[in-house]
């Protein structure tokens, strides 16, 4: 099993803070604003037409529901959780399903957005959603984590399901809660492991699913480092975050040869010039539950992280990580963006105008959705694939989107991010009007 370094939760996700550089998520715009930005310069772009651009920024439904449950303390205490889901015009809708503090409905629907564009990029048949609860799971059981999912569960089951709306695991939510979920809605609608992926294993979960976004980011580096003719052996990555995604990422990185420069979680950071010695720093971070105070290393700062003298800069941890604040800083040639929008739109615009090649969010974290779609693809099935199989599969379609972006990007003299929302509004835009509007 993968650490989770950044864990003071029963599940074994990210400690709740608020990162000091960022708003909330974001820089100075929410998520759906920030979300809404890159869509509608993209829309303007193609010449959509203003009425195709609202019906396709408007999310299709926003669920709002109050759960309330009993704490082992006897307390009552209620809380507020989301499911906005944005479009369902390529297939059931997919997102992920978040418990943490700074969860509100804005920020669901910019997220449920992004998993449209997303989606579509990697061109598998799904629409977008996302959801959460505003809650704390580092001050709760684990047993209050299983009665508050079950509960939510007992007030979405009617808008979910295996052809209508699948979650997945997001921050702070994991395979045990995905088999909580399925385990609570069938027992409304019969037996349906489809209804939810990221499952473990043993529990129709699919084989390859932990390390799907760390590995699809792997395959994206590889090709854009191929298209600037670098190497990954002997490139330079620094990675912020250090839970799931941006662990498998050092890993998988490590093992193609390229050296891990500096790493950070919740608690701080370490960095070596030379390189982390990434096996050893796995063990560290199994005996502390961090990456802080790694004997490997020097201990650095997450504002030195981001502007470390780089190729690579992977931030893999929460949202707005990058603002025009500390753009800047950022020595690395190429950023991989690992989390949901870690650059925020002033950002975007000053690392473009500075010449880093940023690969947005909805292609190069795309691995996670996809493999999540071979699961479902599985479940619907009945069947089993091997992990070789998993991976193979991944691999494909990682490279083949990232041909096409690649390729409107150089025809059209567009930045990565804005030729993958050029793609994916021109595949849910035609599925739009050929299913009828």
């Amino acid at each position: 099993m993968v650490p989770q370094p950044d864990s003071a939760s029963p599940l074994g996700g990210a400690k709740v803070t608020r990162d000091p550089l960022s708003r909330g998520y974001f820089g100075l715009m929410n998520a759906a604003e920030a979300a809404n930005h890159y869509f509608r310069k993209a829309a303007r772009i193609m010449d959509v037409g203003e009425r195709i651009e609202t019906l396709l920024a408007t999310p299709l439904r926003e669920v709002k529901v109050q759960v309330s449950i009993e704490l082992d303390s006897g307390e009552i205490r209620t809380f507020i959780g989301y499911r906005i889901q944005h479009d369902n015009s390529r297939g059931p809708m997919k997102g992920g399903l978040r418990y943490h503090p700074l969860v509100d409905q804005e920020d669901m629907v910019g997220q449920a957005a992004l998993m449209t564009w997303k989606t579509a990029v990697v061109n598998v048949p799904y629409g977008g959603s996302k959801g959460g609860i505003t809650c704390d799971p580092t001050a709760m059981s684990l047993k209050e984590v299983e009665r508050l999912t079950r509960k939510f569960v007992d007030q979405i089951q009617d808008v979910i399901g295996p052809t209508r709306d699948i979650p997945a695991p997001d921050v702070n939510t994991n395979p045990q809660v995905m088999a909580w979920i399925m385990d609570q809605y069938s027992k409304y609608h019969g037996h349906s492991p489809a209804v939810v992926t990221g499952k473990p294993v043993d529990l129709y979960g699919s084989r390859g699913r932990e390390a799907a976004t760390g590995r699809g980011l792997l395959y994206v580096c590889r090709e854009v480092l191929r298209d600037v003719g670098l190497p990954v052996k002997g490139a330079r990555f620094a990675i912020q975050g250090f839970g799931n995604v941006g662990s498998h990422t050092a890993r998988l990185v490590h093992e193609d040869g390229g050296r891990v420069v500096a790493v950070s979680d919740v608690h701080g950071g370490t960095k070596n010039a030379s390189g982390l010695d990434v096996p050893a720093l796995f063990e560290h971070v199994k005996r502390t539950g961090t990456v802080k105070d790694f004997p490997g290393g020097a201990a650095c700062t997450n504002e030195e992280l981001l502007a470390a003298d780089c190729e690579v800069l992977v931030p893999a941890a929460l949202g707005g990580a990058l603002t025009a604040r500390n753009a800047p800083d950022v020595k690395a040639r190429i950023l991989l963006e690992g989390a949901n929008a870690p650059v925020d739109p002033e950002a975007d615009e000053v690392l473009e105008k500075r010449g880093v090649l940023v690969v947005p969010d909805i292609l190069a974290n795309a691995g996670g959705v996809t493999v999540s779609y071979f699961e479902w693809v599985q479940n619907l099935q009945h069947l089993t694939w091997d992990e070789e199989r998993v991976n193979a599969e991944l691999e494909k379609v990682m490279k083949e989107a990232y041909e096409r972006v690649a390729t409107i990007s150089r025809s059209r003299k567009l930045p990565l991010r804005t030729a993958a929302y050029v793609l994916a509004i021109g595949r849910v835009g035609k599925a739009t009007v050929l299913r009828g509007i």
